[in-house]
């Protein structure tokens, strides 16, 4: 075999190794490790200044002030002011109690109130005379009556209502209340107040 016969396939083999290796590029590297993952519980990993280089041994870290952009001013709206309302006093004028009766001129008279309620039912079966009375206000009269004699101040002085003058006297109520609901509807004020207070 010649020398130029050797050199040939030498050749021929190093132009494929060469091409061969230019087209497949950069040979595939090792996956990158990263660092073990500290627990949470492990202490931060701190070095001392002195092992950073290129630092002075103290440093402090520069501080950042931001001031906020100055608005406009805020726009001002009106006060509205509550208007106030105040309550009307009501003042409720009490109705005057009106003034009774005055005595009667005539009929009426006493004896004629005492023979109008003799015997009639609930008139103690005593003699009775007159305590104050009779009072007239138009048609009607009022006269109050007491027991005579020892038990005067055990008994309550009776009260009669009766209507008319002489023939026409006529018998309303008698006792101890007399404002029964015919008194207080149609009994002149004068005679009401007698009877029932108001």
């Amino acid at each position: 075999m010649s020398r130029r016969t050797r050199l040939i396939p030498l050749g021929v083999l190093l132009l494929g190794a060469l091409t061969l290796l230019s087209a497949c590029g950069t040979p595939p590297q090792p996956p990158l490790k990263s660092p073990p993952l500290a627990s949470p519980s492990a202490a931060p990993l701190s070095l001392p200044p002195s092992a950073l280089p290129g630092l002075p041994a103290t440093t402090t870290a520069p501080t950042a002030t931001a001031t906020a952009p100055t608005l406009g001013a805020y726009p001002t709206y009106p006060t509205y002011t509550y208007p106030t309302y105040t309550t009307p006093a009501t003042t409720v004028s009490p109705t005057p109690t009106p003034s009774h009766a005055a005595l009667c001129a005539g009929s009426p008279t006493g004896p004629q109130i005492l023979a109008l309620i003799k015997g009639r039912k609930g008139i103690p079966k005593v003699t009775l005379q007159v305590d104050s009375g009779p009072y007239c206000s138009g048609n009607w009269s009022f006269t109050t009556v007491e027991v005579t004699g020892s038990n005067e101040d055990q008994l309550e002085p009776l009260m009669v209502v009766a209507t008319g003058k002489d023939t026409t006297l006529a018998f309303v109520t008698a006792g101890s209340d007399v404002c029964i609901n015919q008194v207080q509807t149609k009994a002149p004020p004068g005679i009401r107040v007698l009877a029932c207070g108001y």
